[in-house]
């Protein structure tokens, strides 16, 4: 509706309304003046006029509209101050802002740089803690070492796993230098590990022997022909029976498969009958077990060269384990056999060493029993009877000689253990030598295997020199029975330093050294409660050593035949002597006069 059609009332309603507009939009214009002054000019203004008059055809100009009652002249009212424009309060803004940050800014620490991932030093850090673990449960399964001294070892790991992780952690840089040392440490506790598990085994090796192996041979002269078996067909073979046995008739029937056919037998009552007939020519080729070289030797000047094998056979024999359920921590004796031979040791031979020793954990008593090799004795269950030298008895094997020692003392022999020379050398040679007191001045012959110049007193030996003073007879008084004590000193000298704790540092080289050359019937889970117990308890241990004595004579032995050979008759009162002594260690007493080790 336009402006006639409205009352008064509404008209000056329309009229003030208008000018509340007017005014608006001239302040407005006024705000926009003195922003920016050209948009504000007369001509613009103008033409914004012309613009709303085109718009508003109806509206009124300025002489139609009617004068307005009570209102302020408009040019006389007082100027509001002007606001700050959109510039001036963004700047002054930003000024304030600037104020307020500034000191806060320079107040504030400046935060570090976040480290990168260490992925390296993590899979170290990880690969330590493997082998870590790993080296306790080797040190646990190998129950040899005491809880005690695992504990402890323990607590070492951590903390070189600890000083790993922090070095990692709080790196500085890089963290190169505590990488470095996460890799050694990882590196030397691995080390152990492995070489632990290789004593281990190495224990397992030497422990556990229940068998015996005896080596039948063909021997021809050693100018014949015949290179081998088949070359042998048509000999005439030299055999006996009466102490070979099963032995003999086994090789036979092996020897009769190999060739297709049965050879011509020729029998003899012993080994030195065959022997004999070969050099003669009674027979072409002889069968013999070889642990009899040592009588044709003695026997026959220089046999082994004059005579060749050409054919090998060997025979395993189980032996009854008697040692099972002995318990290590009670007193127990073990025979120590020393065989002349060299490499394998399960080879039956005679034995030159022969030694039992009492033990007596508890009270750490050693009592070491030596028995001349030539000690005239029956062979329980081989000689019927007859008596024969002591170490013919390791001919039919270890338990032969056990029966032998244990019925000439009254005492209970569960345990042995077999050594060769080649074990003797190796373990002295490990162990840097020993210390031997030796009761007289004397060089060993060529025979004993090295010539040395003994001291009387105190001797320091490597083990060719250990094995020649242990060995030599003929250049020291009393021959056999001296021998005897010299292989006791070698033996305590020996015992002095494997005792010690120390030893664990070298128990690797030994046993991985020796384990072929060593054996015993000793069940591994009782040898490491040995070490155990040693470790555990530690101390001191007193070693007596004590040699059976007789009188030297000529007579007939089982094994030679005829043969009158030189044996020791033994003295009953120092066979009674020994007994007593041995009865001491078991019930518990303190032997006199022993050497004490460190």
């Amino acid at each position: 509706m336009g402006r006639k059609g409205m009352s008064a009332q509404e008209r000056r309603e329309y009229e003030r309304l208008q000018e509340r507009k007017k005014q608006r939009l001239e302040r407005q214009q006024a705000r926009t003046m003195e922003s920016n002054p050209a948009k504000s000019s007369p001509g613009r203004m103008n033409r914004m006029d012309e613009k709303r008059k085109v718009r508003r055809p109806d509206r009124l100009d300025e002489s139609e509209r009617p004068e307005r009652q009570n209102k302020p002249d408009r040019q006389n009212r007082p100027e509001r101050p002007s606001r700050p424009d959109r510039a001036d309060r963004q700047e002054g803004l930003n000024a304030e802002m600037k104020n307020r940050q500034t000191p806060r800014r320079n107040n504030r620490r400046r935060r570090p740089e976040r480290a990168p991932k260490n992925i390296l030093g993590n899979i170290l850090l990880m690969l330590q803690a493997i082998v870590s673990v790993a080296f306790l449960a080797v040190l646990v399964l190998s129950n040899i070492i005491p809880m005690k001294f695992i504990v402890i070892v323990g607590i070492c790991l951590l903390l070189l796993l600890l000083i790993g992780a922090v070095s990692q952690w709080k790196r500085r840089k890089k963290g190169t230098i505590g990488k470095v040392y996460i890799m050694l440490v990882t590196l030397v506790v691995g080390l152990g590990a492995y070489y632990l598990g290789i004593t281990t085994g190495a224990l397992a090796q030497i422990t556990g022997g229940n068998k015996t192996v005896d080596t039948m041979v063909v021997a021809v002269l050693a100018d014949d022909p015949a290179e081998n078996l088949a070359d042998a067909e048509s000999y005439r073979f030299g055999v006996q029976y009466h102490m070979s046995g099963d032995d003999m008739t086994d090789t036979v029937k092996q020897i009769n498969k190999d060739l297709g056919s049965n050879i011509e037998e020729v029998e003899f009552k012993n080994v030195n009958a065959q022997a004999k007939a070969l050099h003669d020519g009674e027979v072409d080729a002889i069968i013999y077990n070889e642990g009899y070289k040592g009588i044709l030797e003695d026997e026959f000047d220089g046999y082994s060269d004059k005579v060749k094998i050409i054919y090998t056979h060997h025979i395993e024999t189980q032996l009854e384990d008697i040692s099972i359920d002995v318990d290590v921590t009670e007193p127990f004796s073990v025979y120590i056999s020393g065989i002349d031979v060299y490499g394998e040791i399960t080879q039956n031979s005679r034995s030159d060493v022969n030694i039992i020793a009492t033990v007596n954990p508890k009270t750490r008593q050693i009592l070491l029993v030596t028995t001349p090799r030539d000690y005239y004795v029956e062979i329980p269950e081989i000689s019927n009877g007859q008596r024969d030298k002591l170490t013919h008895a390791g001919i039919y094997g270890i338990d032969a000689s056990i029966r032998t020692l244990s019925e000439l003392y009254d005492v209970e022999i569960p345990f042995y253990a077999r050594v060769n020379f080649t074990s003797l050398i190796d373990i002295v040679d490990i162990l840097g030598g020993v210390d031997v007191v030796s009761e007289y001045e004397f060089t060993t012959s060529k025979a004993a295997g090295k010539v040395v110049e003994v001291k009387e007193g105190l001797n320091h030996f490597n083990g060719e020199e250990a094995l020649a003073f242990s060995r030599e007879r003929k250049k020291v008084p009393d021959g056999d029975n001296q021998r005897g004590k010299n292989q006791q000193a070698v033996l305590t000298a020996m015992i002095k330093k494997v005792v010690s704790p120390s030893i664990l540092l070298k128990a690797n080289s030994i046993l991985s050294s020796v384990s072929g050359n060593v054996e015993t019937n000793m069940s591994q889970r009782q040898l490491q409660a040995l070490i155990k117990r040693q470790l555990s308890v530690g101390g001191s241990w007193n070693i007596k050593s004590v040699a059976a004595e007789g009188i030297g004579d000529q007579q007939a032995c089982y094994s030679s035949g005829r043969q009158e050979l030189y044996v020791t008759i033994p003295d009953e009162e120092s066979v009674a002597s020994i007994q007593a002594e041995i009865d001491r260690v078991i019930s518990g007493e303190t032997l006199d006069e022993g050497e004490m080790t460190e």
